[in-house]
């Protein structure tokens, strides 16, 4: 995990294998262990939280929560208060409700100004939902965020049952092939959690088979440390909303990275569909520009 003093054994490989060791510095110089004004503003606007976290298991999962704007709201500068809690179903539930301290990284995302924040620290429950106590917080660049806006319009689908598998259906694999935008929970060797956003062309993320994806590392901000903390710690989640139906799907596995490559392969060992969880849903996606071409 990066702090405002450095960056751990992982990232800081990963930025050296990469030559990337200036950009990193730079970045680190704006992490903060605090919310400023002007991210609290931020929080404050959103509708859509992206949390990754480890279950009771050590699994790692991301999951998304939402709320009008206001469920996210910053009392003081190292507490930021959410509004919303997992479903009963959701595999976070456990560690996000409880009141034990559990380390989580968070994301909050302005898919219409391709804007977003990362928020990592420790949760528990605590009214009206969850109380995150902070231990980094910074801005990343806009690169591959597809542009969206929320349809203020009632879903017509109410909330279905978690379905549960230990591989990806047939469409499921199809809505992964065809996805733009995923979010992606890892942590270090010692648990501090970190989530990442990923989005590229609709075939960014290959399926190689029922349990295996791929995807390109593209070029982000340069700390790497997503891809550091793999380096320590290869267990990962993902969660994939899809902005039509407000379906999530959210896996469990294993990621390595392929370095002549600049690739990532996950190893899938759980997969949870949660139908109708987000309930806004979106306007069709204007594509980021600086979305490489399909391989």
């Amino acid at each position: 995990m990066a702090t405002t003093t450095g960056y751990h054994a992982g990232e800081l490989a990963a930025q050296v294998r990469l030559g990337d060791t200036a950009r990193a510095e730079h970045l680190g110089r704006s992490i903060r262990s605090t919310v400023p004004s002007v991210a609290a503003a931020f929080l404050a606007e959103r509708q859509l939280l992206v949390v990754g976290a480890a279950d009771e298991t050590g699994r790692m999962w991301a999951t998304v929560l939402t709320g009008s704007p206001g469920f996210v709201s910053v009392p003081d500068e190292r507490t930021v208060v959410v509004a919303a809690s997992p479903r009963p179903d959701d595999p976070l539930v456990g560690v996000l409700r409880g009141s034990t301290p559990t380390s989580v990284g968070t994301i909050a995302l302005e898919p219409a100004t391709r804007r977003r924040m990362r928020v990592n620290g420790t949760v528990q429950a605590g009214p009206p939902g969850l109380l995150l106590h902070t231990e980094q917080v910074f801005s990343n660049c806009p690169k591959y965020i597809q542009k969206r806006r929320p349809v203020r319009q009632t879903p017509t689908v109410e909330p279905g049952t978690a379905r549960h598998s230990a591989e990806l259906s047939t469409a499921q694999q199809a809505f992964v092939a065809t996805a733009d935008t995923f979010f992606l929970a890892t942590a270090d060797a010692e648990g501090h959690v970190d989530a990442s956003h990923r989005g590229g062309l609709p075939g960014f993320v290959e399926v190689l088979s029922p349990t295996r994806l791929r995807w390109a590392d593209y070029v982000g901000n340069g700390a790497y440390m997503t891809l550091g903390n793999l380096e320590l710690n290869p267990r990962a989640g993902l969660v994939l909303p899809d902005w039509e139906s407000g379906d999530t799907l959210l896996l469990t596995g294993e990621a390595r990275t392929d370095w002549q490559e600049r690739s990532v392969e996950f190893e899938l060992t759980a997969a949870v569909l949660l139908p109708g969880a987000l309930p806004l849903r979106w306007t069709e996606p204007e594509y980021s520009p600086a979305n490489p071409p399909l391989r």
